[in-house]
């Protein structure tokens, strides 16, 4: 801006210099007319005759010299603003080592970031929890001790779900709780045998089906919960057992925080009402799905606590990988 202001100055000086040379010309012509006039109104003077050549001779000189003097002024005033041009050519450079400097401080943020991202995920388990329990019970639910990751979305909810209704692993361990039941002759009027077996499977098979979307994905995208199970994976026996056992009652929301597990406690209650839809008459009444509610809550305590210590029980007892 200062120079900008500069060159408009010497812009205004250079017209007004050029206003007052005009303006001295026009009073030198006036006056050289007045001089030529004069004598003619008096009548011819031999002796002004005479010297007129000398005057104009005397002026033409100084009347050169000032029209010179000017326009060499107005050729170096025209030429001023083209001087401060080179010093524009500073400030790319200036540019590009500015954004040098961001690209490398961006650089190093990323760096930063990546070397950081870790620690947040926390370190795994010396004995990580498998997805599947010896081949015959899935464990997609469980979380390996130590391990932080971030709260599933639905569609991850969802994954799970589906992995523990469809991975083959589950229609082993369908069989093996049907045949307890069967066994046991939990509902008389299924029946015995190969038969009374069946029955039992296909129901079971739902009961577990629809207990899972409800427990692991629906309700818990409603709720804002995080059905996985966390393994604790040190301290004491009665520890690690009370632990495991109550997470039936207790499960992390979204934030990280400790919450009242209300999908584990509606979602298999939920089961056990759609179940009166295919179980005979006398599995119906309150007390029958009190009773298969009571089984389903247990059975996934039972199954918490067996996970929670399966990978000691792999290492130490079996001495195999989990």
């Amino acid at each position: 801006m200062g120079r900008i202001c500069i060159i408009k100055s010497k812009g205004v000086e250079a017209i007004l210099k050029r206003t007052h040379l005009a303006f001295f010309c026009l009073l030198l012509a006036a006056a050289l007319c007045a001089g030529q006039s004069g004598p003619q109104a008096g009548g011819p003077d031999p002796k002004d005759n005479l010297a007129s050549p000398e005057r104009d001779s005397s002026l033409a000189p100084a009347l050169s010299s000032a029209l010179s003097a000017a326009l060499s002024t107005e050729s170096t005033e025209t030429a001023l603003p083209d001087a401060p041009s080179p010093q524009q050519s500073s400030p790319p450079e200036q540019s590009g080592t500015s954004s040098t400097d961001i690209s490398a401080k961006q650089s190093d943020a990323k760096s930063a970031g990546q070397s950081t991202a870790p620690a947040n995920q926390g370190t795994a388990s010396a004995n990580p929890q498998p997805k599947r329990i010896l081949g015959v019970m899935p464990n997609f639910r469980a979380v390996s001790a130590g391990a932080i990751p971030p709260p599933p979305t639905p569609k991850q909810a969802f994954i799970i779900a589906t992995q523990n209704s469809f991975d083959y692993s589950s229609f082993i361990f369908v069989g093996i709780t049907s045949l307890m039941a069967e066994g046991t002759n939990a509902h008389s009027q299924l029946g015995k045998g190969v038969a009374g077996f069946g029955r039992y499977y296909w129901r079971g098979y739902l009961d577990k089906t629809d207990g899972n979307y409800l427990v692991i994905f629906a309700l818990p995208t409603v709720f804002h919960q995080d059905e996985r199970y966390y393994a604790m994976g040190e301290g004491g026996f009665w520890k690690r057992g009370i632990y495991a056992a109550s997470r039936i009652l207790i499960t992390p929301d979204y934030h990280g925080h400790n919450s009242f597990n209300a999908s584990e406690v509606l979602g298999r209650g939920m089961a056990q009402g759609i179940s009166a839809a295919y179980y005979p008459s006398g599995s119906r009444t309150a007390g029958a799905l009190a009773t298969k509610y009571g089984y389903a809550i247990g059975r996934d305590m039972l199954t918490n606590v067996f996970r929670e210590f399966w990978p000691d029980i792999a290492v130490h007892v079996l001495h195999r990988h989990p």
